[in-house]
């Protein structure tokens, strides 16, 4: 399936890009993280991230279908 990925703050900074599109045979956000986890080296363990498929938070185990847009969402601190 071919998702777009959108990434934000470090996880920005480690992919080098903003969003890219992607091919996976990952099924639901969780197993998709791990790949590009893996990918990036991206150091952020799933309990600190939140997770939005087209535009909405949604489970880490939720189905993913071909075209998604899918966002991983780290801690930002801000002033």
């Amino acid at each position: 399936m071919n998702y777009t990925m959108l990434y934000f703050a470090s996880l920005r900074d480690a992919a080098g890009c903003d969003s890219e599109r992607i091919a996976s045979g990952a099924r639901d956000p969780r197993s998709l993280y791990g790949e590009i986890a893996a990918r990036y080296r991206f150091t952020f363990v799933m309990e600190h991230l939140r997770v939005a498929v087209n535009g909405e938070f949604a489970p880490w185990d939720q189905a993913l279908a071909d075209g998604d847009e899918i966002a991983f969402l780290p801690p930002v601190s801000g002033g």
